[in-house]
């Protein structure tokens, strides 16, 4: 193998292709003569040459590249969601560029300032919700074709794909109330998930619905170390007799598989046996909660609805930008998921 090419002007060189050729094959192989192709094929293995696709698309009224950005990558429910999402943009041509905001709002916008240079033909975006710079994100909307996803802002994006909150948690509450007593709901105190709100408001109105006073258990923690949270909280609770029946209905799963380890380290039982100590549900269908000791009841988003949804709308505006200028929203309802734990 020869010596290494560190950018295109010195590829071209050794290679004996205009830069023009060079550039159309990158943005598309078949563009370019197949002599060309093989040629240029031949000298990127020759040399071991990787073009920075980045660069190659400055100049670029209109890229291949679509920008993802989430909250937190680390929480297997937003990479269950990216997983769908990139396997559907690869196999229409695009390349997927993710993001992670890591609960940060002004890394959000570092984010969607960095995709702004990259030119994207569009992004798909699940903002941090209450916490992000709204005004800012509107404004990288309106300039860039944007499908917003999970958490809505109001007039952000050309069309948001969601989870129906309301919906899925009355049906959860439903199905508690009617297989056994009524659930408190336990939540953090400073929730980051933007779903919680309307998620807590739900379980409010259902249990109104029924004449039943709410009973609201909020524990303490900020951030995204949901697991932890749950747990520390649990151990509280539980030591300090504060839940007044013995069904828990949990914000998020994460939540809910600390509780569980709480549960489980002060010798309680949990499930739907008789001689069980506690029934546990949770919210999200987190991809470990079939895993988890009892598994773990609870609602599921439509993943791969959301995703094809998604990708659908955004595809739709690249192709004709000036076309569903207003603001859509389509919300996708859970599945209850029964599995041992309630």
């Amino acid at each position: 193998m020869e010596r290494r090419i560190r950018n295109m002007e010195e590829f071209a060189r050794v290679s004996g292709i205009s830069r023009p050729t060079l550039s159309k094959y990158f943005q598309d192989p078949t563009s370019v003569r197949q002599s060309s192709r093989i040629k240029i094929e031949e000298a990127l293995e020759k040399f071991d040459y990787q073009p920075n696709i980045y660069a190659v698309n400055q100049n670029r009224k209109a890229t291949k590249n679509v920008g993802i950005v989430v909250p937190y990558l680390a929480d297997p429910f937003f990479a269950e969601i990216v997983r769908n999402i990139e396997s559907l943009i690869v196999a229409q041509g695009y390349r997927p560029i993710l993001m992670s905001s890591n609960g940060d709002p002004n890394l959000e916008i570092e984010n969607l300032s960095s995709l702004r240079m990259l030119k994207p033909a569009g992004v798909l975006l699940a903002p941090l919700g209450r916490a992000s710079h709204q005004d800012a994100v509107r404004s990288f909307c309106d300039d860039v074709p944007t499908v917003v996803f999970d958490c809505l802002i109001e007039d952000a994006g050309r069309a948001f794909v969601g989870h129906n909150n309301q919906q899925a948690t009355k049906l959860m509450f439903e199905y508690l109330i009617r297989t056994g007593s009524t659930p408190v709901f336990y939540e953090m105190a400073t929730p980051a998930n933007p779903n919680a709100n309307k998620r807590r408001i739900a379980y409010i109105e259902a249990m109104e619905s029924h004449d039943l006073r709410p009973m609201i258990i909020k524990v303490d923690g900020t951030g995204w170390a949901f697991e932890d949270i749950g747990y520390q909280g649990g151990l509280k609770v539980l030591r300090s007799g504060q839940l007044e029946t013995d069904t828990v209905f949990c914000s998020n799963d994460r939540l809910a598989h600390g509780f569980l380890a709480a549960a489980y380290e002060l010798g309680l039982r949990v499930g739907r046996e008789p001689e069980c100590d506690l029934r546990l549900a949770g919210h999200d269908n987190h991809p470990f909660s079939s895993f988890t000791c009892p598994k773990l009841t609870t609602i599921s988003h439509d993943y791969q609805g959301i995703a094809e949804l998604s990708v659908r709308k955004l595809l739709e505006n690249i192709d004709t930008p000036h076309a569903n200028s207003d603001h859509s929203v389509t919300l996708l309802d859970g599945e209850l998921i029964m599995r041992a734990s309630a």
